[in-house]
């Protein structure tokens, strides 16, 4: 196998991994962004990044049949197929997948709390006719704390608490009528993430982190959006074993995620990623490893020794405090370039920026030194 094509909303961290292991990598990704381009051999965007003009607001023009359609034009030149978050590996011939082919009953919230609530920790999942009925729900279970989130989707987009059974003073989506909502028990923990590595017939975690959600000083405007991780966490060894007996369960290969809260010392599954997660850098950087490679070789049933954390890892996903014009902003430890000059409106995604060390506080603060640099870089447009 000599050329991956990778799919998704963004793919650069997979897709520069693979190009270390000297794979021809074409891409069909939402942002275009320059380091992408930069590791790959061929790349086809959603967003056509130009200067003085806008790259509008993700949830408005994001649309994964535009993806599709780039990649279907790549697909017959691919030896393999790696999808990211954002594409299906229905999309694709089942034979070209480098990972899991069946992902339907994964994705779908509602679906994946079946298959797992006689075997794990969920929380309360409801799958409510309108929103009458989800008020109905939450005012039957007064002593509990309720979130309306997609059926389907990543990235904590739309999440929000419904904590209100009388709906006064509450922004709901239309869509909800559709069936495309689930009304699910809100657990108040600590957002912990867990990657583990699979072949189908032995699985392994391999890092666990603790997820950085809905950070205004990152400039994110979604309550419950995704924002980063600090690796390693130094909890509960339990969920590392969970992790690993929820992937055994469901049948996963090669990399997945599967995300916990935990509260009052109880550990509540709350979703699986069946594919590369955002901890893909991170897990490079504390573990010193290839995770593309590890992907790969996973999928083709081996699993490759990974040592133990050797250093703290920090990502931090940086949005756009106001509509800004961006300039260069090619710093050590700053990803997902945007081409200088274009607008990035406010709550959008920025830039990513990486950190590791010895010492989490440190690595952290050298994180968050390189934010404020991102962000004293810019032009309030």
């Amino acid at each position: 196998m000599e050329n991956i094509l990778l799919v998704g909303v963004n793919t650069r961290a997979v897709a520069c991994s693979l190009k270390k292991l000297g794979y021809t990598v074409n891409s069909a990704d939402y942002f275009g962004t320059m380091d992408l381009i930069s590791c790959a051999d061929h790349v086809e965007s959603v967003l056509d990044q130009k200067p003085e003009i806008s790259c509008g607001k993700f949830t408005q023009q994001f649309k994964p049949q535009l993806i599709r359609e780039m990649a279907l034009e790549m697909v017959d030149d691919a030896d393999g197929i790696i999808c990211c978050a954002g594409s299906s590996s229905s999309w694709f011939p089942a034979h070209k997948i480098i990972g899991n082919r069946d992902v339907e009953v994964v994705e779908d919230k509602f679906s994946l709390y079946h298959k797992l609530k006689k075997h794990f920790p969920v929380p309360e999942t409801y799958l409510p006719v309108d929103i009458y009925e989800a008020a109905e729900i939450a005012s039957n279970e007064p002593g509990k704390k309720f979130i309306l989130k997609p059926r389907s989707g990543a990235g904590g987009y739309g999440v929000r608490v419904f904590n209100d059974p009388d709906l006064e003073g509450i922004y709901l989506p239309e869509e909800i009528n559709s069936g495309d909502w689930i009304l699910q028990e809100f657990i108040d923990g600590e957002n912990i993430s867990a990657s583990v590595l699979s072949t189908g017939d032995e699985a392994r975690t391999i890092l666990t982190s603790t997820q950085i959600i809905g950070d205004t000083t990152l400039g994110q405007m979604e309550p419950f959006g995704y924002c980063g991780n600090t690796v390693p966490y130094t909890g509960e060894m339990e969920i590392s074993e969970l992790a690993q007996k929820v992937v055994t369960h469901l049948s996963l290969i090669g990399s997945n995620g599967v995300d916990f809260m935990t509260k009052n010392g109880e550990v509540y599954v709350i979703e699986v990623n069946p594919r590369l997660q955002g901890t893909f850098e991170c897990a490079e950087l504390s573990l010193e490893v290839n995770m593309a490679e590890a992907h790969l070789k996973a999928c083709q049933g081996q699993l490759v020794e990974i040592p133990l954390p050797q250093r703290f890892a920090v990502k931090m996903v940086v949005h756009a405090l106001e509509r800004s014009q961006v300039g260069s902003l090619n710093f050590h430890g700053v990803c997902d370039l945007p081409r200088p000059g274009v607008i990035i409106e406010k709550g959008e995604p920025m830039v990513t920026v990486l950190s590791s060390g010895n010492v989490m506080e440190n690595t952290t603060y050298s994180a968050r030194r390189t934010v404020q640099k991102v962000y004293n870089s810019i032009n309030l447009s």
